[in-house]
């Protein structure tokens, strides 16, 4: 891949093996001991999911999104690309760019997973904080199936950005937007999708699990991790309204889904209280508004989380520069479940369980 397509803020960073595409946003750290943002894309994802997060994160903070092996402006990797491999590649991104600084990780979706592979591999000595964006936890398989065969049948031939109301309700800008959805056509993308989707996605959960990381909790200490959660219902509602309107599924099949969205909030909720046990200082909100792409139609969010975890960070000069220059905060944190006026949905100070 010749390094003329790639954007002016973006460089290959050679591994070894390959070389992957980073991106790069925001002022050089006046500090190897500052902390930086680095964003981590989920199942079957680029980088360019993260554009509207980093827009919105300002000028004030260094931050990085990266394509994995296979997409986008990456090359391809001679390794398959479970979660373990993937995590494998990320610390040698990290190391041969090279970042020295405390990593504020963003992880979106199966990023929930790869976050805890890369900490198995590397511990957290240079994690700074975490923040985790409709995640995957370790269980997830255990407790819904996404994959569930009669919700994809009801569903069958729709859109999925459209019936999720990605399309109509993202905060990429046009350009952003396409770039994404044309990145998604290549067979280059349809490609590592596979691979990535389907032959590695669902085996990382029980490989992850068998680390027994869950018994070493609070895997992180006391550094900041900061939890979003989606409202699944949202997607799979849409997924069955545009199915149903076309004529998909028999009455028993479109029973089974309606089914499976009275419930699916509630179990992603449990998975995301999950999360909190990774840090003594976790706190908890969910994106009322969003499914399962917060990053994308409430990335205000996502930068919510980021100021969070700096916010609880030990203070530094840095810091109280951001605080002081970064776009005005949405106003102060409340009890459990509280909805703020920008409609966010805060469960704050939920104790690690």
């Amino acid at each position: 891949m010749a390094s003329s397509t790639l954007p002016s803020n973006g460089h290959l960073v050679n591994i070894g093996t390959h070389s992957l595409a980073l991106y790069t946003y925001g002022p050089e750290p006046s500090s190897s001991k500052d902390p930086v943002v680095l964003f981590i894309s989920g199942v079957a994802s680029d980088a360019l999911n993260w554009q509207a997060v980093v827009r919105l994160l300002g000028p004030s903070l260094r931050s990085y999104t990266y394509d994995r092996s296979g997409y986008h402006n990456s090359e391809s990797s001679p390794l398959a690309p479970s979660a373990e491999n993937v995590a494998l590649e990320l610390s040698l991104l990290i190391e041969k760019a090279p970042i020295p600084n405390p990593l504020i990780l963003v992880g979106h979706s199966w990023a929930g997973v790869l976050t805890q592979e890369y900490i198995a591999l590397k511990g957290t000595d240079q994690i700074a904080g975490l923040v985790l964006v409709d995640a995957n936890h370790e269980t997830a398989p255990l407790v819904m199936d996404v994959n569930d065969p009669i919700l994809w049948t009801v569903a069958a031939g729709v859109e999925p950005y459209s019936a999720w109301g990605v399309e109509a309700e993202h905060k990429l800008t046009q350009e952003e937007w396409g770039a994404f959805r044309a990145a998604e056509t290549t067979e280059k993308f349809k490609l590592i999708e596979c691979k990535e989707g389907f032959e590695n996605y669902m085996p990382s959960f029980e490989t992850l699990r068998s680390k027994e990381l869950s018994k070493k909790q609070p895997l992180v200490g006391d550094k900041p991790v900061y939890v979003i959660g989606g409202t699944r219902s949202r997607d799979w509602s849409g997924l069955y309204k545009a199915g149903v309107a076309k004529g998909n599924g028999t009455e028993e099949q479109r029973s089974h889904v309606r089914e499976l969205i009275k419930t699916v909030d509630a179990k992603n909720e449990g998975l995301m209280k999950e999360f909190l046990k990774l840090s003594t200082k976790s706190e908890l909100v969910f994106a009322s508004e969003s499914g399962h792409f917060v990053q994308m139609t409430q990335p205000e969010i996502v930068v919510d989380g980021v100021k969070w975890v700096l916010d609880n960070l030990p203070a530094s000069s840095l810091l109280r520069r951001i605080k002081a220059t970064s776009r005005a905060s949405n106003g102060p944190y409340y009890s459990p479940y509280k909805v703020n006026r920008n409609g966010h949905v805060f469960s704050m100070n939920v104790p690690s369980l």
